[in-house]
C-alpha cells in the first residue's frame, strides 16, 4: 500500500509552516490541541498526498482550512476546489473559514467543525 500521510519530502515544509503559523492558525489551535474539541485528536500541517492541510483530525477523516487574503482570487479558488476534491476522493472531508470568522464567530466555527464529525 503506498504512503499518502506525512511523505518523507514534505517533511521540512510541514516544520516551517508549524513554526510560523497565522494568527488565525495559532488562535484555532488553541481549540483543537490536546483532545479539546469533542475528544478529538487534530494535528497541525499533516500532509495528504502532495497537500499540507492546516488541521486534520484522523479519527475523523477530516481536513479543517484556513483561508487568508491570499485565497480570495480566481486562480487559488481553483486550486483549492482541486484540492477539495482530490481530498475527498480519498474518503477525506474538507471544511473551510475564512481567516476572520476563527477571530470573529470562534463559536460558530468549532460547532460547524463539530458538525462534520461522523463519530
Amino acid at each position: 500500500m503506498r504512503r499518502i500521510h506525512n511523505k518523507k519530502y514534505l517533511e521540512p515544509y510541514r516544520k516551517k509552516l508549524r513554526k510560523s503559523p497565522t494568527p488565525a492558525e495559532a488562535f484555532l489551535w488553541k481549540c483543537l490541541q490536546n483532545r479539546r474539541l469533542g475528544g478529538r485528536k487534530f494535528r497541525r500541517q499533516h500532509s495528504i498526498e502532495n497537500y499540507i492541510a492546516d488541521f486534520y483530525c484522523p479519527e475523523e477523516r477530516l481536513v479543517v482550512e484556513l483561508d487568508g487574503q491570499g485565497h480570495y482570487n480566481e486562480l487559488a479558488h481553483e486550486s483549492d476546489s482541486n484540492r477539495t476534491q482530490d481530498l475527498n476522493n480519498l474518503g477525506i472531508r474538507v471544511v473551510r473559514f475564512e481567516n476572520k470568522l476563527v477571530f470573529e464567530n470562534l463559536e460558530q466555527v468549532l460547532q460547524e467543525i463539530k458538525d462534520n464529525f461522523r463519530n
